[in-house]
């Protein structure tokens, strides 16, 4: 599903990663941080896709202090080492500021 985003300007952070073989609790542990996101104040929505071990995941934010909040927030972080350590080979985060964005249909 496309993310449904306000006007810009906001931000996006994408997530890039190579995964490891087999899940070692990587769903459950995925769908928790899309729960928690979504309880983040600044939180606007979130695209991801994955196929062949890459996978690509956008979140959306009102601001830079809602994405350093939400890489603060203790339960993600506690999961992102634990991707660090057991379900991926290799990632890249990039954060953006979205000047501006266009649709179809409108």
């Amino acid at each position: 599903m496309i993310a449904k985003t306000p006007a810009p300007p906001y931000y996006a952070v994408i997530f890039s990663s190579l995964r490891t073989d087999g899940d070692h609790g990587y769903g459950e542990a995925a769908s928790r941080m899309l729960e928690l996101a979504g309880e983040q104040p600044g939180f606007l929505g979130v695209e991801s896709a994955r196929e062949d071990g890459l996978g690509i995941t956008v979140s959306y934010w009102t601001s830079e202090a809602a994405i350093l909040a939400w890489k603060q927030q203790a339960e993600h972080r506690q999961v992102r080492e634990q991707g660090r350590s057991t379900w991926y080979t290799a990632f890249h985060t990039r954060v953006c500021k979205v000047e501006r964005a266009y649709a179809f249909p409108h």
